[in-house]
């Protein structure tokens, strides 16, 4: 089973479970913790390979569907019926997939930093991963690629946190994760079909040049989806303005209400300020 931690005070509060991104763990949701116990019972999880994690197992052949299927596994051990899912970067996925085939689970989604397309520019980097991930020390191209994808000084702090988590990796479980890469965009865009009535907000730093354009093509497009902008951040939104994504998800879950029923509200709407 996968490694978690759990903030629990109240048995009737709702639940809230954090999913961090690739080379990340849940150490890096430290800015959102302290204001989230207050109001919710939270679990924080460390996905396959990451963090304290190390010894989750892979099959030949494991996609996002197997990743998604760890995380259900946590929160079947914790006997956690559904939850409000936040994840950020890759981690979006993981939390798009549980929702896909486990709807019932997923109180709404916060998706930030989400990655929902690759345009050429994260195309051509991924291409340069795919061909020197078995020649290069994996740390060398997972700093390249924080730096390419967090480039400004206001990203330095969500740029050091992630190169700092991704140290704990090793080379083998570096190559299982950006294996997932190959086929990404096809398995995107199937996710982005439905999201079965399920609240949805993304939460996308203003300066996020690679993921924020798609997420604003969805979302003008999708008028049940919510997005919000967060000023002076980057692809690393919840390390970059903590105090803003707190605010702006604090008050989405609250605006959702209570769940009482298997699926969620289908009436309801998140806001768009981008």
């Amino acid at each position: 089973m996968l490694h978690y931690r759990v903030y629990a005070s109240d048995p009737s509060r709702e639940w809230v479970t954090f999913i961090h991104g690739a080379g990340g763990s849940s150490s890096i949701w430290y800015k959102q913790i302290k204001q989230y116990k207050k109001h919710y019972n939270v679990v924080c999880i460390d996905l396959r390979g990451h963090g304290n994690s190390q010894k989750a197992k892979w099959k030949k052949g494991d996609t996002f569907l197997q990743i998604s299927e760890d995380v259900l596994e946590v929160l079947d051990h914790l006997t956690i019926r559904f939850s409000h899912f936040i994840g950020i970067s890759l981690g979006t996925i993981v939390v798009q997939t549980l929702s896909r085939n486990h709807p019932e689970r997923v109180s709404s989604m916060i998706l930030g930093g989400a990655v929902i397309q690759l345009d050429g520019r994260t195309k051509f980097l991924l291409t340069i991963g795919h061909t020197f991930k078995y020649i290069l020390p994996f740390m060398w191209l997972y700093k390249l690629f924080a730096w390419i994808i967090m480039p400004r000084a206001t990203h330095s702090e969500s740029r050091y946190a992630f190169v700092k988590q991704a140290k704990k990796m090793c080379q083998k479980e570096f190559i299982r994760w950006f294996t997932l890469t190959k086929s990404l965009n096809p398995y995107l865009r199937h996710l982005q079909v439905d999201t079965k009535g399920i609240p949805t907000l993304f939460v996308m730093g203003e300066e996020d040049h690679l993921f924020l354009a798609p997420v604003k093509e969805l979302v003008r497009k999708q008028k049940e989806l919510g997005l919000t902008c967060l000023k002076d951040s980057g692809h690393v939104c919840n390390i970059d303005q903590p105090e803003s994504f707190n605010e702006v998800t604090l008050d989405f879950i609250k605006r959702v209400g209570e769940r009482t029923s298997k699926t969620a509200p289908k009436n309801f709407q998140a806001s768009n300020n981008c």
